[in-house]
């Protein structure tokens, strides 16, 4: 088969691989129907995250049609469509049970092999999912595929970012990045009740659409700390959502946060170090909530939600290319062209 494969720092191939085989009795195989790039998969892209071997099958946001199926598997029947979240999970283990399955203890993140041993990408015509039945979910008949691809990481890290920033009706929240799950955390916050949502970008298009998802447009420039002090009445936002991962919005969020408000964090940090201190945490009495999002578990609260979305989550989806087009489509991704937010690849 084809697919996208790490070859070295801002460097992919696209190259024909050995087709993924049921390995144990509860895989399912799937031919890819849509797959896209993440903003995580920037951080194997620039070198940040290293350790990944030289021809391991790049990305984690699918969906597919069941093709073969383990002996073991009892949810699914070749024919059906589903979406799998961007990491296993067996959900049978403590972590599973409290609804943290992104903790599992067998979890597996696809798209990442390291010196022989893990699991290949979605950036393929065909993909193996381990442990199905409890990490792969049937796409509902009403339901697009490219919504639900969105359910298996992005949306749901959005989710999951509103849900421990926790909002309010009649507060002011910030969200900090608006990129693909900086906008989709506007998005949820305004479902889970926020009446007022800035959002602070330096980027106007990425701004523009923001708005559209419901927010109050900031652009990040020089004289953004005097607007908050103006809009927040000197106080600070309640909660600031945090979606890039970088020092400079880490820095940023503690920042214009209020003293004894909630910074959550969703972006994938690769630092060493925070941009703030424990002293500084304490002297403002923060919360500072992280983690990666558990996105099995929240993939079952916003499903029943895409149908309704399906206007704003086309915002997001900006560009649809073929798989084989998949270097130019990291090239686009990463520099920001074209007004680039979301980008799906097509096999075949």
């Amino acid at each position: 088969m084809q697919a996208i494969t790490y070859k070295n720092v801002r460097e992919v191939e696209y190259i024909d691989v050995p087709d993924p085989g049921i390995i144990e009795p509860g895989d399912l195989i799937v031919k890819t129907t849509y797959t896209a790039i993440c903003g995580s998969d920037m951080h194997v892209y620039h070198g940040r995250e290293t350790g990944i071997d030289t021809g391991t099958v790049l990305g984690h946001e699918f969906t597919g049609e069941v093709v073969e199926t383990g002996k073991g598997v009892r949810a699914f029947k070749k024919g059906d469509h589903v979406v799998s979240p961007f990491t296993t999970s067996c959900g049978k283990c403590y972590f599973c049970k409290a609804g943290l399955t992104a903790r599992c203890e067998k979890s597996q993140l696809f798209g990442w092999v390291e010196n022989g041993k893990g699991l290949q990408g979605a950036q393929a015509e065909y993909v193996r999912i381990p442990m199905a039945d409890s990490t792969a979910v049937l796409i509902p008949g009403n339901i697009q595929p490219h919504h639900a691809l969105l359910a298996g990481d992005i949306l749901s890290t959005g989710y999951f970012c509103a849900e421990m920033a926790e909002v309010q009706e009649g507060k002011p929240y910030a969200v900090v990045g608006c990129g693909p799950v900086g906008l989709l955390a506007v998005m949820s916050a305004v479902d889970q009740g926020a009446s007022c949502v800035y959002a602070i970008d330096p980027v106007d298009y990425r701004l523009k659409v923001a708005k559209q998802m419901g927010a109050v447009p900031l652009k990040l420039d020089d004289a953004i700390h005097e607007r908050v002090q103006d809009i927040t009445k000197g106080i600070g936002f309640e909660s600031v959502m945090e979606a890039v991962g970088s020092f400079d919005a880490q820095k940023l969020a503690y920042q214009i946060v209020r003293m004894g408000g909630i910074i959550s964090t969703v972006g994938v940090h690769t630092t060493a170090d925070f941009s703030f201190s424990p002293v500084d945490a304490y002297d403002k009495n923060i919360t500072y909530k992280t983690g990666r999002c558990s996105a099995r578990y929240y993939i079952d609260k916003v499903m029943p939600k895409l149908d309704g979305w399906s206007g704003k989550l086309d915002l997001i989806i900006t560009h649809r290319m073929p798989l084989s087009a998949g270097k130019n489509a990291y090239r686009i991704f990463d520099r920001r062209l074209e007004n680039c937010i979301k980008i799906l690849m097509i096999p075949g």
